[in-house]
């Protein structure tokens, strides 16, 4: 007999307000350039929680309910995000609320999580796409809670990444009308660095080039060789001269001086690093190192212009080299972005303890090539990515990413 299908249904929506009002002299937020020129999109993260047996709260209505208050009591402390957004220049703060939704997952959580490398599987635990058209309108924020027949429970908070910091200027950037958006096959898949295959990792890319790697830097560079070797075996189209990488990064730290660790908005840039094609294939130290020389580049060219007025000009000169490096037909890149160092597995608990698994899918696919990097439980990386079908069928055949990665969790 087939078992059932694994689907989520949405049982009951709702708006929840904050527990206190907004003070008056709080009741508008203004949006700033960052703000403005980020694309309108909703930020989405899932939470998995696997049932304990000593939970005295273990009822969906009381976890429900205490989601619920818990929402509310947030609510009015980031009170924009209980807000509208109006005329796309600015939230008002009216205290209107957040989307509640809850829903109900036919299937275990450990059955669910034997197939978490597919991303059809995970769509449907968030409240919105990414792209939906209320991004730009409201609900600024959402929450689904998604109860699995075993007990378990799926929190996803959605929020539209593209609402705060206030500056106030505003300005546009065109990209070009031609070879924006490629018409390519994407396909995205998971690939999982443990704890110890990282070390491995870091122990061969140490040397007298690169001391002391960090393990966003050693997946990157790992990542970003066996794309570009990937990319070179398909002979399909114009033969690539020079392939690059973003990394994302917050400018909070990078601003000289430092920007104040707890202020909120699109306080983020990518920062490109490229290599021109030789016939000699880079080592892993040589890759960290140019990952590097990008970020040693943009400290010493661009960091201390962060904090005056010329901030959104470093911005929109990125943007345009970024965009400029994405329509060249010879050249071939990676988009990456890392949510390694959030501590998402530590600041989620409701009472339940710390989730089982979390996972955001990445933003922007069918805009370019993109890996999103998270944290595992254990303490090594998880990264989805995104290639064109021809070259994902190369990249997950590399010998040397076999090596360190695999696309299969041990048992939880």
């Amino acid at each position: 007999m087939a078992e059932p299908e694994m689907k989520v249904e949405i049982i009951s929506r709702e708006t929840i307000k904050p527990s206190s009002p907004t003070p008056p002299h709080l009741k508008s937020h203004v949006l700033s350039s960052l703000d403005l020129i980020a694309p309108a999109v909703y930020g989405r993260v899932v939470y998995f929680y696997t049932a304990q047996s000593d939970d005295t709260s273990a009822a969906p209505e009381q976890k429900s309910q205490q989601l619920k208050k818990s929402l509310s009591e947030s609510l009015a402390r980031f009170y924009p995000f209980a807000g509208r957004i109006v005329d796309d220049i600015a939230v008002e703060c009216n205290d209107e609320g957040a989307q509640y939704v809850e829903a109900k997952f036919n299937g275990l959580l450990s059955t669910f999580l034997e197939q978490r490398n597919n991303p059809a599987l995970i769509e449907p635990f968030f409240p919105a796409a990414i792209k939906a058209p209320e991004a730009t309108t409201w609900p600024i924020l959402l929450v689904q809670a998604t109860f699995f027949d075993c007990g378990g429970l799926a929190v996803v908070p959605v929020f539209d990444s593209a609402s705060y910091f206030p500056l106030g200027y505003k300005f546009s950037f065109e990209p070009p009308a031609s070879g924006w958006e490629k018409p390519l096959e994407w396909v995205t898949k998971m690939f999982v660095f443990d704890k110890q295959k990282i070390a491995d990792l870091k122990a061969k890319t140490a040397g007298d080039r690169v001391q002391q790697p960090s393990r966003v830097e050693v997946v990157t560079a790992l990542i970003w060789k066996c794309a570009m070797a990937a990319s070179r075996s398909d002979t399909a189209g114009v033969p690539k001269k020079t392939f690059w990488v973003t990394q994302a990064m917050d400018i909070r730290k990078r601003a000289e001086p430092p920007m104040p660790e707890h202020l909120v908005g699109n306080l983020v840039t990518i920062i490109p690093a490229k290599t021109n094609h030789d016939e000699r294939e880079l080592e892993l130290p040589d890759v960290v190192a140019e990952l590097r020389k990008g970020l040693r580049e943009f400290n010493e060219s661009k960091a201390k212009r962060l904090r005056g007025d010329g901030a959104v000009q470093v911005i929109f000169e990125i943007v345009k080299e970024v965009i400029e490096l994405l329509i060249r037909e010879d050249a071939d890149g990676l988009m990456v972005t890392s949510l390694c160092t959030f501590k998402l597995y530590e600041i989620a608990d409701f009472g339940w303890g710390k989730p089982t698994w979390v996972n955001i899918l990445p933003l922007l696919q069918g805009v370019s090539k993109l890996v999103a990097l998270m944290d595992t439980r254990d303490g090594g990386v998880e990264a989805w990515v995104t290639l064109s079908e021809k070259e994902m069928a190369l990249f997950q055949r590399d010998p040397e990413l076999l090596e360190f990665a695999t696309q299969n969790y041990s048992a939880i």
